[in-house]
């Protein structure tokens, strides 16, 4: 799918989501995420490639892929999980929450993203990356 073991996507007019992506490019020293809208192009093509992913889905995913064949798609709470295992250190810790059952980590994870944009509304400018950020990010 890209150049990027591992590609979060995201809601692009959100900006508790804004923020998120901001706090993981930060976080993120080794270069391992690339970042994608899911209104974006690159969001279309993997609904296609991947029909098991449900059809409202308006959530934060992580593709993984293994090889140029094999990749994993990770939504909702298990995606939150799985990027905080992957940044590793104290960060792999909320990541022990995958055990929790998923029916009730999804609900939790639902219950906020209902209220994510009036909790953080969309910023009134856009951050500029620099140009190791820019590269970055995908259609």
């Amino acid at each position: 799918m890209s150049a990027f073991a591992h590609v979060v996507l995201y809601d692009g007019t959100c900006g508790f989501c804004h923020a998120s992506v901001q706090w993981l490019l930060k976080l993120d020293r080794r270069g391992i995420f690339g970042f994608a809208a899911l209104q974006g192009d690159t969001a279309a093509r993997l609904r296609v490639k991947h029909p098991e992913l449900p059809q409202d889905l308006d959530s934060v995913l992580l593709v993984e892929s293994y090889d140029l064949l094999a990749e994993r798609v990770w939504w909702r709470s298990h995606a939150v999980f799985r990027i905080c295992s992957l940044l590793g250190g104290i960060y792999a810790l909320p990541g022990l929450m995958r055990f929790i059952p998923r029916v009730v980590t999804d609900f939790l994870y639902d219950r906020f993203a209902r209220v994510r944009h009036r909790l953080a509304p969309a910023p009134k400018s856009c951050h500029f990356p620099s140009e190791s950020e820019s590269a970055r990010f995908l259609l």
